[in-house]
Parts: C-alpha cells; structure tokens; sequence
C-alpha cells in the first residue's frame, strides 16, 4: 500500500535566531501564498501538526475541509537546548566547536540540554512511522518545521546528513515523500505553489 506524505514548513516567525521547541506564533499575513499551498494539496489527504503555535496555526490556516489529525509532540522541531532563542554570533562565541560540528557534521553533537541530530531523526521517524501505519495508503500532510522535514528527505533519499542540511526549506514550502511497496521516494522538494 502506497502513502503519500506533503511535508509543509510552518509560516514565518520572523525570529533571527534558533527556534526549536519555543511556542512562537506564524506570520501567516500572505493569506494568497496559504490558497496557493491549500489548492495544491490533495483534498481527501488528513492533516496533522507538531503541537508548536507555529505549525498548529499554519495547519489551520490551509486545512480547509481535510480532516484533521491530533498535534503530535514528536513531530517538533530540534531542541535546541541552552541554544534556544540565541543567536549563531552569540552561541559562537561561547562554544566554536560545538555549534560547527552540530551543523557541519550532524550527528552525535548536542547542543548543552538539547538533542543531537541522530536523536531529532530518530524521533521524528516513530512519529512518521506511527502516522504512517494507523492511516495507511492515505495521503497525509504533515506541518511541522525545517529540522523535521530534512529528517524525512534524508531518510527518503537515502542522504547523509551534511546532504540533507544542504537542502533549502522554505517557509510555507511543500516536499513531497512516497512510501511504497519499492520503498521510500521522494518527490518535489521546497516547492512554493
């Protein structure tokens, strides 16, 4: 049986810094580009959102008639940890190392009180898969975040990580996943309709 997923980017939040697990609201102004996203998704897909403001929000903003999932902690963004709400220059000047090879290497590095990459993919791939298995063969379109998505387009793609995080994702942007009987595919990556 085939499931399609559409990994939507949550609106803008306008932040300059680390935005993980912090409760900020989506810019979600450009009520033109939320049509545009609303039309292009499937209509009989179900909708589901992490349980951030942020995704929540835009989840509404294009749910339109879809049913809708409830909010799944585990599709969160990265922790950021003792990293959250700062900036690159300000965690930079504190830890070098870390904050490069978090971002250069992803893998085993954390962020102090924050979780690695290899436990973000983790993470979000039981809360995939759980998705996945109780609604199978349906479309399903999954708002959530930059982190979370490139978890998915790495497994998809068979990527390493310093590939996945050379993947842009945009704010209100759409990539497209298919799990069937050969496996994981993917289709369009970072699309703006």
């Amino acid at each position: 049986m085939t499931s399609r997923l559409f990994l939507v980017r949550h609106g803008p939040t306008h932040a300059k810094c680390m935005v993980g697990w912090s409760d900020l609201p989506a810019d979600l102004s450009d009520t033109a580009a939320l049509k545009r996203l609303s039309d292009y998704l499937p209509a009989n897909a179900l909708i589901v959102s992490s349980d951030l403001l942020r995704a929540v929000e835009t989840a509404s903003a294009i749910q339109g008639s879809r049913q809708r999932l409830p909010h799944i902690e585990a599709l969160r963004e990265i922790h950021f940890g003792a990293w959250e709400l700062r900036t690159w220059a300000e965690v930079d000047a504190e830890d070098p190392d870390r904050i490069r090879d978090y971002w250069e290497a992803p893998g085993d590095v954390t962020p102090p009180g924050g979780e690695s990459w290899n436990q973000v993919c983790n993470r979000v791939d039981a809360a995939v898969d759980g998705l996945i298995t109780a609604n199978q063969g349906c479309n399903l379109i999954v708002v959530g975040h930059f982190g979370q998505i490139l978890t998915q387009i790495q497994r998809a793609a068979l990527l390493t990580s310093e590939e996945a995080f050379s993947h842009r994702i945009d704010n209100l942007s759409v990539s497209e996943i298919v799990l069937g009987p050969e496996g994981w595919q993917t289709g369009a990556i970072n699309h703006r309709p």
